[in-house]
């Protein structure tokens, strides 16, 4: 064979420049997860799954490829529910459950996936499209996933880089707005400790949740079912060992999964696109707009509440738990030192999961 054959059969003289941007970009969210610790159990296989369809010749994403294989449980919409059993087991509903009406927040942060959705539409997205972009403001990969699976896979990648890059700017994200919109006698008001919330509570909350929102939105029942599930297999104390797994290693397998699944969207063909750019110039609206939105049913809230709440704890009602509530948690104590949110911001937090949930299966019914 001669050296001309030879390199024939090597991917050298197949190497394109988008596959290039694409290495690039792969090695982008590599870097943001191992250095700065961005979301990394999600962003450093999807960084690297960007590297790996990208090489020419590869046959990563061929039909009976390794990449194309795993995303059929994507595709199949096996994987996103499944997460959402892990995550059920890794929630504590203790929060919402002792104080319902912060089931609100969760609601009012939702705003961000409405104005997102409209916006969207507005630039000439189609509706399928215009909803998978809109949901971005849920903060919520899996939902994200699932829904424009569902409804617009050729976004697929755009929309899972971009709900998964600005969970891991929450920390970044929250501050600024939430001092935005209020003062710091705001941010530094105390708020009641919650009362216990009895065992029975926390059986029964899962099951009637899941029928109420699977009633009320048939097309939630997957990721309702499987996340509520989770938490009865927490909350009962009879299948410890479940509920260990579940949050455990069934989780961490799952998520490895899914990350490497995305990148089967993330070819240079696919995803080096205009409609990228805005796929993620109207996510970063989505967040900021769920924050704001939080923030401003709070205030309002306390219009007609005689026990006031916290107005941050509304900016905690994005899905990205627990770290929105660690934020929220951090911004109490820079305006009072002895001002404990975690628990109180927990509720919204946990509430804007529902809320996501909801607004996908809307969304799922609707379009």
């Amino acid at each position: 064979m001669s050296l001309a054959e030879l390199l024939s059969q090597t991917g050298f003289l197949s190497i394109t420049w988008g596959q290039l941007v694409m290495w690039a970009i792969g090695l982008v969210l590599v870097y943001l997860a191992i250095a700065k610790e961005y979301e990394p159990y999600l962003l450093l296989p999807i960084g690297f799954g960007a590297i790996l369809v990208n090489v020419p010749l590869g046959g990563m994403i061929a039909d009976d490829g390794l990449i194309r294989i795993m995303y059929y449980g994507i595709q199949y919409e096996v994987i996103p529910p499944m997460i959402f059993l892990g995550l059920g087991a890794m929630t504590d509903f203790g929060p919402l459950i002792a104080n319902p009406k912060l089931m609100l927040l969760g609601a009012g942060a939702q705003f961000g996936v409405f104005v997102a959705f409209f916006g969207a539409l507005a630039l000439g997205f189609t509706l399928p499209e215009a909803a998978s972009i809109g949901i971005i403001g849920g903060a919520d990969g899996p939902t994200t996933i699932f829904l424009t699976n569902a409804k617009a896979s050729h976004i697929l990648g755009a929309t899972a880089v971009s709900a998964y890059s600005y969970m891991a700017l929450v920390p970044v994200i929250i501050p600024p707005l939430a001092r935005l919109m209020t003062t710091k006698e705001e941010r530094a008001m105390p708020m009641k400790q919650a009362r216990p919330v009895k065992k029975r509570e926390r059986i029964l909350f899962p099951i009637v949740a899941f029928l109420m929102v699977a009633l009320l939105v048939p097309k939630s029942a997957p990721l309702m079912g499987m996340f509520m599930m989770g938490n009865l297999l927490r909350e009962s104390g009879v299948v410890k060992r479940l509920a260990d797994g579940a949050q455990n290693e069934m989780m961490n397998i799952l998520t490895l999964l899914l990350g490497l699944s995305i990148s089967l969207k993330l070819t240079a063909e696919a995803f080096l696109q205009w409609e990228v750019i805005m796929v993620f110039a109207l996510g970063l609206v989505a967040f900021s707009c769920s924050v704001l939105g939080g923030v401003m049913l709070a205030k309002l809230m306390n219009l007609f509440l005689k026990d006031k709440i916290n107005p941050l704890i509304g900016a905690a009602g994005l899905s990205a738990v627990p770290m929105a509530a660690r934020v929220v948690q951090v911004e109490g104590m820079k305006a009072n030192p002895r001002n404990y949110l975690l628990m109180h911001a927990m509720g919204p937090n946990v509430a804007g999961v529902i809320g996501t949930l909801v607004a996908a299966g809307l969304f799922m019914t609707l379009v």
